[in-house]
């Protein structure tokens, strides 16, 4: 999952001047040299030092096309094709805020009613917090995934198989008190998504799941996208993952039970998939143009960075906005954005031992600052 404190948040913060700095300077040299497509060839390969496979996939208007590097398997036996599956993380939420506007959309959900109204007696403190401040991260409820143990972002062991229901993530968060008081700032938090979720399914009457597979998933046809719920295996085929941990030793990542993220981040899905199911969310075709503006309005998430409801604002260095979500699971990191004139840009890096901020910036800068 991603957060914007700590280490991350000044890795983003130093990547972002970094990646200013080099468009100001060598936009114009690069692009003299190479067409833009080689530019994200090579940002592409040159993620492989870093990682075991990279997937990017950008869209049209301008150059567009779809660039792999390093092994879809552990073994390094075979190269990626690009349309293998792969853990999502937290773009799951984006999926969650959509079917929550939806319900919106159908007067089943008022943004600004009291979460109390929908799931009495489940949030402490839930007559003071809005489904809004659920969505955009100020509630200021507890992230469970910083207790010891409770993170699909760290190697759990054989934990790492163990199942998960969504009331105990959230006994787990209900446990520490809330950072802030509702709508006073903001702080990422799993919990947030989890109580989004059992919200989804209080109104519905049916699972989180089943309601984004009937409401999005099928219209859209994304046959690649899925929920593993339990299952901690990833359809076939598959870009497998492993991670470095503190005594050297390499280890498979690729299996495990992400019931522990739930509607917080266990889904799976493709390149392919996340650039269509932003096209449609983003291009009006899964909400009103009302609750589409209400999902674009935006909290600050610090340098540079905002967030609506369950959707980010990026803004590239050379002018203009992306809109999207990024998502990291431990040995996956996942970003997917489009700006509003169609373009977009889906990227997966595997194996690697940071948030992939850097390649990201730096894929961004070639894909709309090159001209």
């Amino acid at each position: 999952m991603f957060t914007t404190s700590g280490p991350h948040h000044v890795r983003r913060a130093i990547a972002v001047l970094l990646v200013g700095a080099v468009t100001m300077i060598g936009t114009v040299t690069v692009a003299l040299l190479l067409g833009r497509n080689q530019v994200l060839a090579s940002v592409t390969a040159g993620t492989a030092v870093s990682t075991s496979a990279s997937l990017l996939r950008v869209t049209e208007p301008g150059p567009a096309g779809a660039w792999t590097s390093g092994s879809s398997t552990s073994s390094f036996a075979s190269e990626p094709s690009g349309d293998e599956h792969f853990r999502i993380g937290s773009i799951t939420k984006t999926f969650v805020a959509t079917a929550i506007l939806q319900l919106v959309d159908e007067g089943k959900v008022d943004l600004d009613a009291p979460v109390e109204t929908y799931l009495p007696g489940v949030v402490p403190n839930g007559a003071e917090i809005t489904v809004r401040q659920i969505l955009n991260h100020t509630s200021g409820l507890y992230d469970y995934m910083k207790g010891e143990g409770w993170s699909t972002n760290r190697w759990r062991g054989e934990a790492r198989f163990a199942g998960h229901l969504p009331d105990q993530l959230l006994h787990a968060a209900f446990e520490h008190r809330p950072y802030f008081a509702p709508g006073t700032d903001f702080r990422y938090s799993n919990t947030n998504y989890i109580v989004a979720g059992r919200l989804v399914e209080a109104v519905t009457g049916r699972t989180y799941s089943d309601v984004i597979e009937h409401r999005i998933l099928g219209p859209l046809n994304l046959t690649g996208t899925s929920f593993p719920g339990a299952d901690p295996t990833i359809p076939e085929p598959a870009i497998h993952a492993t991670t470095t941990l503190e005594d050297g030793q390499r280890v498979d990542v690729t299996e495990q039970n992400v019931s522990l993220d739930w509607a917080a981040g266990e889904m799976v899905s493709t390149t392919r998939d996340l650039q269509a199911f932003f096209e449609a969310l983003l291009g009006g075709d899964l909400i009103s143009e009302e609750s589409l503006v209400q999902m674009r309005t935006t909290v600050p998430m610090g340098m540079g960075f905002h967030y609506g409801l369950g959707l980010e604002r990026f803004d590239l260095p050379c002018g203009g906005t992306l809109w999207g979500h990024g998502g990291q699971l431990l040995g996956y990191v996942t970003y997917a954005y489009r700006r509003d004139d169609g373009r977009s840009l889906t990227m997966l890096l595997a194996s690697g031992d940071d948030d992939g901020f850097i390649s990201f910036a730096t894929a961004t800068g070639a894909a709309y600052c090159l001209t």
